[in-house]
């Protein structure tokens, strides 16, 4: 017979956990793995909460195990490190971003992708090497293989800089491999949410032009006076999409929902590059005869390896690049998923841990 969540592992743990697929979380008993020779024992200040956090949440990719204690944009300070571990010590603030853990062996992991491991470890809702479910960051601490822990920049604040661990490292990576970051081309970036303004951010500190793409007119001032966009385009608006047409080198499509790709298609230039990074339920249709006549590419991305996602937090912490953020507690943590599934945040929620999060 399976082990009680509480029972598992010697180290009691506290959190919120959802039970099934209406998502509500509550408090929630369980345990973490004693801190071996590699593995690094944190205790969780702050983590943000992501869209995706939602999609498990209530199942809708289908394959929630419950029960489900999500967050995987951890930050928080070192309690314990193994023999084995130097490049951390009691006392460190570092962060646990969406994997922890991975193969460590194969021709992926030994090119410091362990995103793509085919054995990857999700920092919840996976199995871990022992066979035990993952506990993600809604938690008062976490037990990590130091290979899946990062060093936290002295001048990145916590708060604000936990969504980087996720939303930072999808623009960043993509950003990277496809070449997007040479100063003076332009970035169409389609969507203005956790992932959307994180780009806008990145974007500028590459030196790119950035332009906006968005459904709400409203977000026009957001984008250009807040964010440093330089220019905005309502997608509604057919004469300014038409104004704009062959005009971006790259497009970050950050869009969930299902939406048509064709008119993003038509903004760029001769070989632009479209990289989609939202996760709609359903597939998208792709029309290929632009893609034919400008030499154009569409392309995905997933998160980044480790070593990138260290470059990334340095990078965003030499270009002061935070997320902006709306702080809660964790007992708010159930209306933040209704108002998030309703996108009515600016941009990223963040719980609070250190100071909400109580047993008692």
């Amino acid at each position: 017979m399976a082990k009680r969540a509480e029972n598992e592992h010697p180290q009691k743990a506290f959190g919120w956990a959802a039970m099934d697929p209406s998502g509500i979380l509550s408090p929630f008993h369980f345990s973490r793995r004693e801190n071996g020779d590699d593995d690094v024992t944190v205790k969780i200040l702050y983590c943000g909460v992501c869209h995706s956090d939602l999609h498990i949440l209530k199942n809708e990719w289908g394959f929630t195990n419950y029960p489900i204690l999500p967050g995987h944009e951890i930050v928080g300070l070192v309690t314990a490190v193994g023999i084995s571990v130097h490049k951390f010590k009691v006392g460190d603030r570092v962060g646990v971003g969406v994997i922890v853990g991975s193969c460590q062996t194969c021709d992926i992991c030994e090119q410091s992708l362990e995103n793509y491991c085919p054995k990857v470890i999700f920092t919840y809702n996976s199995t871990d090497h022992d066979g035990t479910n993952t506990y993600g960051g809604y938690s008062d601490m976490i037990v990590v293989h130091q290979r899946f822990v990062l060093y936290f920049p002295e001048n990145l604040p916590s708060d604000t800089g936990a969504p980087l661990l996720c939303a930072g490292i999808t623009i960043y990576s993509p950003m990277k491999y496809y070449g997007m970051t040479e100063p003076g081309k332009h970035l169409g970036v389609a969507g203005l949410g956790g992932l959307g303004h994180i780009a806008v951010k990145i974007g500028k500190a590459f030196g790119l032009k950035v332009t906006v793409i968005s459904t709400s007119p409203k977000k026009e001032d957001e984008a250009m006076k807040k964010l440093g966009a330089d220019a905005f385009i309502l997608s509604s608006d057919p004469a300014k999409l038409k104004a704009a047409v062959n005009t971006m080198d790259y497009i970050i499509d950050t869009i969930a929902a299902v939406h048509p790709l064709a008119p993003l298609l038509s903004l760029l230039k001769m070989d632009g590059k479209l990289v989609t990074l939202g996760l709609p339920e359903k597939p998208l249709e792709l029309p290929i005869l632009p893609l034919v006549l400008g030499r154009k590419l569409v392309g995905g991305s997933d998160i980044g390896g480790m070593k990138e996602t260290q470059e990334m937090l340095d990078f965003c912490a030499k270009h002061n690049i935070t997320a902006d953020i709306e702080l809660i507690s964790v007992d708010s943590i159930n209306m933040a998923m209704e108002r998030l599934a309703k996108s009515d945040v600016k941009y990223r929620f963040v719980i609070d841990i250190a100071n909400s999060l109580s047993p008692y």
